[in-house]
């Protein structure tokens, strides 16, 4: 990609970032990093930020878009913090959510050894200021090479419109194929008693991520939701990463293992 080149698609991204949380989405909130649904025990370098955004169509005509905004900060020990707006359309009904998260990485991952990091949140209902959901999730990273990675991920959630808790879990693995381009593999779902048993199925998707520079990223996936009727969706995200006043660039994360 040439320098004019990237220059738009990264000038366009942004404008669509900027744009998704005055119409974005509402439902079911995603706590992984960015549209993959299985997170890495890494977090962002202190001082840097990114905007991460995505959209999904699925074969039921349900839709969801989001835009996610997020900063790594030192409050006693380094912090990614996040803010995901979710527009969605479920069975022709539209909601809007808000879902603030807080991440902390506790042992530093690296090649053959494990990783391991927490972060909870919630999920609230931006009209009416509903809470929906609440959950904390340990996410654990095993680096098999320089390119290669297995990130597992267990935890708890409480659905609180229906009262009831889901264990939460994931097995995903993320393959550099080269300095651009990176394959991800993922299954995941959710544990419990639900009256949709389409609900607690395991779901899995797949996906490739172009990341030509340390600014953007772009992602293309193919899978399921997370949970509620089992359509298969396709997704097209994108990451914009930029530093704060005196910080750099987030190098770290799941673009480059």
């Amino acid at each position: 990609m040439g320098i004019g080149a990237g220059r738009i698609a990264i000038a366009a991204a942004a404008a669509i970032s900027a744009w998704l949380p005055i119409w974005l989405p509402a439902g079911d909130a995603r706590a992984a990093n960015g549209a993959y649904a299985v997170d890495a025990a890494d977090i962002a370098e202190a001082g840097s930020c990114k905007v991460e955004s995505w959209l999904q169509a699925a074969t039921n005509t349900d839709f969801t878009a989001v835009a996610n905004p997020s900063c790594a900060v030192n409050i006693f020990r380094p912090v990614e913090l996040s803010m995901q707006t979710v527009r969605s359309r479920s069975d022709g009904d539209w909601s809007t959510s808000l879902t603030p998260k807080a991440k902390w990485n506790f042992i530093p991952t690296g090649v053959g050894r494990f990783g391991l990091s927490f972060y909870a949140g919630g999920s609230f209902d931006a009209l009416t200021g509903d809470n929906l959901t609440a959950f904390a999730v340990v996410p654990v990273t095993y680096r098999l090479s320089e390119t290669m990675r297995i990130n597992l991920n267990g935890g708890w959630m409480w659905d609180r419109m229906a009262d009831r808790h889901y264990l939460v879990y994931g097995a995903g693995f993320d393959w550099k194929l080269s300095d651009t381009l990176q394959w991800t593999i993922e299954a995941y779902g959710q544990a419990g008693r639900s009256d949709e048993p389409s609900a607690v199925r395991p779901r899995f998707q797949t996906g490739i991520r172009y990341r030509p520079n340390d600014i953007f990223s772009v992602d293309l996936i193919f899978g399921h939701n997370i949970s509620g009727e089992n359509a298969n969706w396709i997704t097209l995200g994108t990451t914009i990463r930029f530093p704060v006043p005196g910080g750099k660039p987030d190098h770290q994360r799941t673009g480059h293992l």
